[in-house]
């Protein structure tokens, strides 16, 4: 798979060039179009339990695979929430998404859950992390502009928990308070994760709950009914 990333940070759309005969995962929803000598097949990766695995991480029960022909296509991807994508090279070693930014892979990447127990601390409030295996791209996409941080060996970096995109499973990473917990829930901040490398961090830009947090808010309330009397 060959990818092409247009129109970031802000509405970046995925062009993937597949060779002869080749496959992808793709998330579904995710995509856009594709050319005439493509096929899709969706089915639960991994059976009954891989998919049920998926959804207790709050992913879709089922994934598109997508398949070119002999001679080769193009597939268009973007992700549901304005934002960028980034390409997650995976090599034998593991990688950690938050749940709901995977958007498609290589047919090598495999897919697991991992119980995040009390370090569970992504903004949509899941305790599990979507572990990624295996050989080949990775398509993450967030919500946002996405900036990748490289920590040197035993470099620590703080970072907002609904911010977090991912990271390698040689980080160390534990989760705090910021501050007690009055300033914790008064702050408008949470919870903050103490990263320590070595290894890859994505970070979004942007907040789905801190926005929910600004909008909910600003919505028109209904009208109270008027009361019938007797």
């Amino acid at each position: 798979m060959q990818v092409q990333l247009k129109h970031q940070p802000s509405d970046t759309l995925a062009i993937c060039r597949l060779n002869p005969q080749e496959s992808i995962k793709v998330e579904p929803g995710a995509l856009v179009g594709y050319s005439e000598d493509i096929t899709i097949e969706t089915k639960a990766q991994g059976g009954l339990l891989g998919g049920i695995k998926r959804m207790i991480a709050q992913e879709n029960f089922f994934q598109n695979m997508v398949s070119a022909g002999r001679e080769g296509g193009e597939v268009l991807l973007s992700p549901v929430l304005p934002g960028d994508i980034n390409i997650v090279d995976i090599q034998d070693q593991a990688f950690y998404l938050q749940s709901g930014t995977y958007l498609a892979s290589d047919e090598g990447v495999e897919f697991d859950t991992r119980w995040g127990g009390s370090r569970g601390f992504f903004g949509s409030g899941s305790l599990l992390l979507l572990q990624v295996t295996g050989r080949g791209q990775v398509l993450a996409s967030c919500y946002g502009a996405m900036e990748e941080k490289v920590l040197a060996n035993d470099e620590v970096y703080t970072i907002d928990t609904g911010h977090v995109v991912g990271f390698d499973a040689s980080i160390k990473f534990e989760v705090r308070r910021v501050g007690g917990w009055k300033a914790t829930f008064l702050s408008g901040e949470g919870l903050v994760v103490r990263l320590k490398g070595p290894g890859r961090v994505l970070v979004q830009t942007r907040s789905e709950a801190s926005f929910l947090n600004w909008l909910i808010p600003q919505l028109p309330t209904p009208p109270t009914p008027p009361t019938l009397s007797s």
